[in-house]
């Protein structure tokens, strides 16, 4: 959701309706960013978002007070959620890390390390969000101080080689000790079929930065078109889509999973003819929707609530 709400300035216009719209026809909007959970309870009330997210790019889910009568398997009281912990939780991070950048050699800054001035200066985030978006339950938040391009490559070779998670966000990183965005998307999946008692697809929104991650996790897919996305890809004849699950953490931008559980379409959707496309880089998907079009949330109501869609 991070290229949807922005940490700064309003929301993308028309999506508080969008999902009060999904919200009245009983389907769930699970939410997907890299963000903490002190960093998402204003998007979420300002958004009306009632539903689990995950946060941290991947790291845990976070389901709201008693959304399932159901309790999971695993779970860790963070504020005011019960969080199903895929990663594993603070200070594994943080020791890793430390670990990591002594035995490679390669220096880096955690953001806990920096005062105020310097946290606002170098995320670029105003003082209380800088200090939000550092206070992590399970990743850390670094930059590399005076590497070169062979540095952090033999870096995050060697996070590879220890199974560490990374990911990049502009000049900052992200380390965590176990993320997986597909563990996080499977554990939920798991939660909703055991309370509806039957399987609802999983269908993922994404923009094209947010898809190579958010796309291999899902039973279904529909691409949020941007500037950047060439116009080869809005149409294709390409092989069905494909059901596999990949490995893969949240990049810089998050998505959505829009749970279809509604026994019924949503009202006014019209069946529609979709040709799966497929892209080396962004995987399967079934759909393109203009993201700043004025019909864009109108549109993809009527794909979520169309039969001939599921």
């Amino acid at each position: 959701m991070d290229s949807l709400v922005p940490v700064r300035g309003k929301a993308l216009p028309g999506l508080d309706e969008f999902s009060a719209s999904l919200d009245h026809s009983a389907v769930p909007a699970v939410w997907v960013t890299s963000r903490t959970r002190l960093q998402m309870d204003d998007p979420r009330r300002k958004n009306g978002h009632t539903h689990p997210f995950i946060g941290e790019g991947g790291c845990a889910v976070f389901l709201p007070e008693d959304y399932f009568h159901l309790r999971p398997e695993k779970t860790l009281r963070l504020g005011r959620f019960t969080s199903m912990p895929v990663a594993q939780p603070q200070p594994a991070a943080q020791e890793a890390l430390a670990s990591l950048a002594e035995d490679t050699g390669v220096e880096v800054v955690p953001l806990r390390s920096l005062s105020p001035r310097e946290l606002a200066q170098n995320s670029g985030l105003p003082a209380r969000d800088a200090e939000m978006a550092r206070q992590r339950d399970f990743d850390e938040l670094f930059f590399f101080a005076g590497a070169s391009d062979a540095d952090i490559a033999r870096f995050v070779a060697e996070a590879k080689l220890r199974k560490l998670s990374l990911s990049q966000h502009g000049v900052l990183w992200s380390l965590a000790v176990g993320a997986s965005l597909q563990k996080c998307i499977r554990d939920l999946t798991k939660l909703y079929d055991r309370a509806l008692r039957y399987h609802a697809v999983v269908l993922g929104v994404a923009t094209a930065n947010e898809a190579r991650d958010l796309f291999p996790c899902c039973e279904r897919n529909i691409l949020l078109a941007n500037q950047e996305v060439p116009a080869s890809h809005n149409t294709g004849h390409a092989e069905e889509l494909a059901d596999g699950v990949g490995n893969g953490r949240v990049d810089e931008d998050a998505g959505e999973i829009v749970r279809d559980d509604a026994n019924e379409p949503l009202a006014n959707a019209t069946p529609q003819t979709h040709k799966p496309a497929k892209d080396p880089a962004l995987g399967h998907y079934s759909l393109t929707i203009p993201l700043r079009a004025p019909e864009t949330w109108e549109q993809l109501l009527e794909t979520v609530g169309s039969r001939s869609y599921k």
